[in-house]
């Protein structure tokens, strides 16, 4: 009797994602932001043009997508990521709670993205993973965003380098710490990543 192949589904579930989709983008700037970076006015033109980079790259059921959550380019590309039908996976560089009041409230109107993390993690098929969790206690002094960073990139590419396509949001300058989206950006860049820039100041 001949083996059973496999549905074509489960073979691509084996063979791994079409595509893997990182993403990392600035958050949208807390009230009072002495340099605009990504003001809450410009959402919805953010919101177009990340919708506008996963139609070309065909996004869907067959890719899988990454990013941390954060309010701002994170979730707008998350949102963007679910209509589509493109498995997410969110990744937490600070337990939940902390990671909600650092990354979500801090922002403008924080409580409605706090709604809407809150929102788009009940779509999900699985917890958001923690950093904590997988790597273990940071060491002390540790910058968590530098890790959080680098342990986003590596999942992503263990998927294979030929698979990720990173988009981020970013005005092209530093942040105003370690471990930001330049940081990511210039990580990406280093491992020869397809990079699909969102310049913020264009919107």
């Amino acid at each position: 009797m001949s083996p059973t192949r496999p549905h074509a589904s489960q073979a691509a579930a084996v063979a791994g994602p079409r595509q893997v989709l990182l993403f990392s983008g600035h958050r949208v700037d807390a009230p009072g932001r002495a340099v605009p970076r990504f003001p809450p006015d410009k959402e919805r033109a953010a919101a177009r043009r990340i919708a506008e980079v996963l139609d070309r790259l065909g996004a869907g059921p067959a890719d899988l997508a990454l990013t941390q959550g954060a309010a701002g380019g994170d979730l707008l590309f998350a949102e963007a990521c679910l209509d589509r039908g493109v498995p997410l996976q969110l990744m937490l560089p600070l337990p939940e709670e902390a990671f909600i009041a650092q990354s979500i409230l801090s922002g403008a109107d924080g409580a409605s993205w706090r709604d809407r993390f809150l929102a788009l993690r009940a779509r999900l098929h699985g917890s958001p993973r923690i950093a904590d969790d997988e790597l273990g206690p940071p060491p002390a002094g540790a910058d968590l965003w530098a890790r959080g960073n680098a342990w986003l990139l590596e999942a992503a590419l263990a998927h294979g380098a030929q698979r990720l396509r990173f988009l981020t949001l970013w005005d092209g300058s530093g942040g105003d710490g370690s471990g930001g989206t330049q940081h990511m950006v210039d990580e990406v860049r280093h491992r020869h990543g397809q990079v699909y820039w969102i310049d913020t100041r264009s919107l």
